[in-house]
C-alpha cells in the first residue's frame, strides 16, 4: 500500500496520510494499559495518572541508560516518532531504532493530533498553554511513571523549546539534548511585528479535518519565549552533550500565507538557528540536506545517529 502524507495548515503541524496504518509488532499504539506493565522497564503504551487530575498517554520501549525522551512539535502526537507510514523516503522510525540501544519513551501532550480522526490520547487541558505548562506536565509524567533518569531529551520544532526549558529547570535530570529543527526564541526579534503576527496566526488557527476538536493544542508563543529567556538570564545552562539538526530544504507553507512570507521566515529561521547554536554548547551542528521541517520523517537515520552520539557521551 502506498501512503501519501500532506503537511497542511500550520507550519509546525503534520496532518497527513490516508487511513492505512503500519505499526511494527511490539510498537503499536494500542499496547498494554497502565497498571499491567511498568513504564520503567517493560514495553508500555497506556495512560498514566500524573496526580494533577489528568492522565497522559505514554509509550516506552527498549532498555538501557540514559533514557531517551522524544518531544513532538506543536499539535503533533507522540507517535509521529514511530509510525512507518509517515516516513517520506523509507527507512525505520526513530523510536523503533533507538529502542535497539536505549530505553526510549514518547507521549501525547493534550490537544495534539496526527491524521483526521487521530487526536491526543491524553486528557485535555485548558488552552492556550505555555512552555512552562508543558515542562511541568512532562516532569510529573516521568515521576509518576517512574521512568528512570537521567534523560537525553529530543525535541522537534517547538518541542525543542520545551526540552531546553526542561533542561534549564531540572538540570540534574538531563544528560543530553538533541534539537531537531528546533524553534528558538531568538527568532522573534529577527522579523518585523506584522510578520510575527502572521507566524503566530499560521500556527494557532483551526486545522482542516479538526474543526470540531475543541481541545486542539494552542501555545502562547510570547509567554513561552519569555519563560525561556528568564531561565537563560538566571545563569548559564549546564554543559551537556548536544546535537543541533537543521533542515536543508525550505518548509512548505499553507496557501493562506502572504506572498514572500516564506523567504522572510527562512532567513529568520536560519539566523535563529545560528544564534541557538551560540547559546547551546553543542557537539555537532548538522544540516539535514534532504529534509524539510520534519527531519525525523525525511531522514530518520540522522536523528537516530544524533541520539546515539549524545547517549554514548552521556553514559560517560
Amino acid at each position: 500500500m502506498r501512503f501519501v502524507c500532506l503537511r497542511l495548515a500550520a507550519y509546525f503541524l503534520i496532518v497527513a496520510c490516508d487511513s492505512g496504518i503500519l505499526i511494527p509488532a511490539g510498537l503499536g499504539a494500542q499496547g498494554s494499559q497502565a497498571g499491567e506493565t511498568s513504564p520503567a522497564d517493560a514495553d508500555f503504551a497506556g495512560t498514566v495518572d500524573t496526580g494533577n487530575g489528568r492522565k497522559l498517554f505514554l509509550e516506552c520501549h527498549g532498555s538501557g541508560s540514559p533514557t531517551v525522551i522524544l518531544e513532538s512539535g506543536l499539535r503533533t502526537r507522540g507517535d509521529n516518532w514511530n509510525r512507518p507510514d509517515l516516513l517520506t523516503k523509507g527507512g525505520a522510525p526513530v523510536l523503533q531504532e533507538v529502542a535497539k540501544f536505549a530505553r526510549v519513551c514518547t507521549y501525547d501532550r493534550p490537544g495534539t493530533t496526527l491524521n483526521p480522526g487521530e487526536v491526543s490520547r491524553s486528557d485535555p487541558a485548558p488552552m492556550p498553554r505555555t512552555a512552562l505548562n508543558v515542562v511541568r506536565d512532562l516532569h510529573l509524567l516521568l515521576r509518576a511513571a517512574r521512568v528512570p533518569g537521567p534523560y537525553v531529551l529530543v525535541g522537534h520544532s517547538m518541542g525543542g523549546l520545551f526540552i531546553r526549558l526542561y533542561s534549564a529547570m531540572y538540570p540534574e535530570e538531563v544528560s543530553g539534548l538533541v534539537l531537531v529543527d528546533a524553534l528558538a526564541e531568538q527568532i522573534k526579534p529577527l522579523i518585523k511585528p506584522s510578520d510575527w503576527t502572521t507566524f503566530v496566526g499560521l500556527n494557532s488557527g483551526p486545522l482542516p479535518g479538526f474543526e470540531n476538536y475543541t481541545a486542539l493544542e494552542t501555545i502562547d508563543f510570547d509567554s513561552s519565549f519569555q519563560q525561556m529567556e528568564r531561565e537563560v538570564s538566571a545563569g548559564p545552562m549546564d554543559k551537556i552533550p548536544a546535537v543541533i539538526l537543521v533542515r536543508g530544504l525550505h518548509v512548505e507553507l499553507p496557501a493562506s500565507a502572504p506572498p514572500n512570507f516564506s523567504r522572510v521566515l527562512e532567513l529568520a529561521w536560519r539566523k535563529s538557528e545560528d544564534l541557538l547554536a551560540a547559546a547551546v554548547p553543542h557537539l555537532q551542528f548538522v544540516i539535514a540536506r534532504k529534509s524539510g521541517h520534519y527531519i525525523q520523517l525525511d531522514e530518520p537515520a540522522l536523528v537516530v545517529q544524533a541520539i546515539r552520539d549524545v547517549a554514548r557521551l552521556a553514559r560517560h
